[in-house]
């Protein structure tokens, strides 16, 4: 089994839902595990697919980023 790395961190359950959605449509396999002292929730994929999942994460941001601003 591959080794699993965390490369996002939601503050609640529907935003780590919506990275994941991303993730998956993006062909990358995601899991969601509680960070119970955090109070958050990491998001985690393959060792094999940080570089893409990073990357199909900063384009989902990237828009919301402009929009805030202008």
């Amino acid at each position: 089994m591959t080794p699993m790395v965390q490369v996002a961190v939601a503050s609640d359950a529907t935003e780590a839902e919506e990275i994941q959605a991303l993730l998956s449509d993006a062909g990358i396999t995601s899991a969601l595990e509680p960070e119970v002292e955090a109070d958050a929730i990491a998001v985690l994929v393959p060792e094999g697919q940080v570089e893409l999942a990073q990357d199909a994460i900063e384009a989902l941001t990237e828009p919301d980023e402009l929009d805030a601003g202008a």
